[in-house]
């Protein structure tokens, strides 16, 4: 896979940085972190070259400073919302959040449920937190957020939030996704911090929007892709541009909470060290693209990505339209179409010409391969199949999986397991290849190759099965579908 991002620069750079704010606050640090801490696959496929775990190295040479605390809404937990790239609900991802935190040497103080109004999915769920041992705290919805400062900074409005016991210096406050509350929870800490005498400092570390791109630059627009279902919106930071006269990037949640920060500084320090929401950041990553044009591609690819996903939630019956729609307007700004992404087209095409479901995977050296469905084989079996021949060396004409092994596995499939659909799936075939490769120097080769797969891009005529997506997603395949189902 091409690279466009310098990894290595960005530990260093980044980490110097956070540490050069921890010693700008005295006592505790409460430090917002947007995006995932180890597993940010966002991060990784815009910016090339970018770890998922990129964070977690940063933060583990001072792990014993460090407690972690994990924010879930209570509308989340309502609506079942899920992480898309998992396909977990926000309530299980803490609870998996949690445990890879914590395998990993960290210490999880607690869990804090934001937008509490009494609903009884959060009530549920903090009660199965409480069997579980786990510390949890709720904080409430304040009438008038963010804008009526007099009263979210008062007894009736931070004042109301449970106050969260934290007991080191520096405490990292995540979450399962976006809009999940984690500033206001950093807000109400520092207002409660400060009525028990103990001085604290905020700081944010959002690694999008990047704030020194530019504004319809493809890495921030596939981040307004990225949060969609949020409305969230990019924007030149108002207060930055006032007080330095330099255009920064920034959201409009940021914008809007601004005020009331700035409010709670002063209220609490008799001024604000933050003259901008930009200047509470800590972002260093748009200082280590290494090649523009590489990540510039590679977002283009999320937008259209995250476009289909939008599309096929409200194939499946989500109420998304909205989402649809700002992704739409998003590819004008991008100035691109779902025909970008070679894949798309040339899936399309052969479907046309064969009136059949059909699939196709780029490369990593451009070379595009596709498939179509079969008696024996759906289109993403076949791909994998026609791919793992063009990377082994292996003639085309070559079967790899003979009928007469195929044929009974069918049979199991509909007449024992009363499956409607008797073609092979991807794990069914990679099974297939694994007990043939025993004897079989083809099938041993096509195995071989599978980890040239990752970083690869596929796109299929239909929408593809969870088994199916599953296999593609542990390939390393970014994988879009036409919202189109299987008949």
């Amino acid at each position: 896979m091409k690279t466009g991002f310098d990894n290595d620069k960005y530990i260093c750079i980044q980490s110097e940085h956070i540490k050069e704010r921890i010693a700008k606050f005295k006592g505790k640090l409460y430090l917002e972190l947007g995006g995932k801490l180890f597993d940010d696959y966002h991060a990784s496929r815009v910016l090339p070259g970018f770890q998922p775990d990129s964070k977690l190295s940063m933060f583990s040479k001072i792990s014993d400073q460090i407690e972690i605390v994990i924010v879930i809404s209570a509308e989340d937990i309502v609506k079942n919302k899920v992480r898309a790239d998992l396909g977990i609900t926000y309530d299980e991802d803490v609870l998996r959040l949690r445990d890879e935190f914590i395998g990993r040497g960290f210490t999880v103080g607690s869990v804090v449920i934001t937008h509490y109004n009494g609903q009884h999915s959060a009530d549920d769920f903090r009660k199965r937190l409480e069997r579980l041992g786990i510390r949890s705290y709720v904080h409430y919805l304040i009438d008038g957020y963010p804008h009526n400062v007099s009263l979210i900074a008062s007894e009736d409005g931070f004042g109301k939030n449970d106050y969260v016991e934290t007991e080191r210096p520096l405490v990292i406050v995540t979450a399962p996704g976006p809009g999940s509350g984690k500033m206001a929870v950093c807000l109400s800490q520092l207002y409660n911090e400060h009525r028990r005498g103990i001085e604290a400092g905020y700081a944010k570390f959002e690694t999008f929007p990047v704030w020194n791109l530019p504004l319809k630059h493809p890495v921030n627009i596939a981040y307004e892709a990225a949060t969609a279902d949020l409305n969230d919106v990019n924007m030149i930071d108002p207060f930055h541009l006032e007080a330095y006269n330099k255009i920064a990037i920034n959201y409009n949640r940021d914008i809007e909470i601004f005020p009331v920060l700035n409010a709670l500084f002063e209220g609490i320090y008799g001024n604000n060290p933050y003259k901008s929401p930009t200047d509470m950041g800590v972002n260093m990553v748009g200082f280590c693209i290494s090649d523009d044009g590489i990540c510039c591609d590679a977002s283009a690819n999320e937008i259209i990505r995250r476009y289909y996903d939008a599309t096929n939630k409200f194939a499946n019956g989500a109420n998304n339209e909205a989402e649809v729609q700002k992704i739409q307007l998003l590819f004008n700004q991008a100035k691109i179409s779902t025909d970008y992404r070679r894949v798309t087209v040339a899936a399309k095409e052969r479907r046309d010409r064969c009136g059949k479901p059909c699939a196709a995977i780029e490369l990593s050296d451009g070379t595009v391969i596709t498939s179509e469905t079969s008696p024996l084989l759906g289109p993403s079996a076949a791909l994998i199949l026609n791919a793992a021949k063009h990377l082994a060396g292996i003639d085309h004409s070559v079967k790899l999986i003979p009928q007469a092994m195929i044929e009974p596995i069918q049979k199991t499939k509909v007449e024992y397991l009363g499956g409607n659909n008797p073609r092979l799936h991807t794990d069914e075939v990679l099974v297939a290849l694994s007990v043939l490769s025993q004897a079989d120097d083809n099938c041993r080769k096509a195995l071989s190759v599978l980890p040239q797969f990752r970083g690869c891009q596929v796109h299929s005529t239909v929408m593809l099965s969870e088994v199916d997506r599953k296999i593609f997603k542990k390939l390393g395949v970014g994988l879009t579908c036409e919202p189109v189902k299987k008949k």
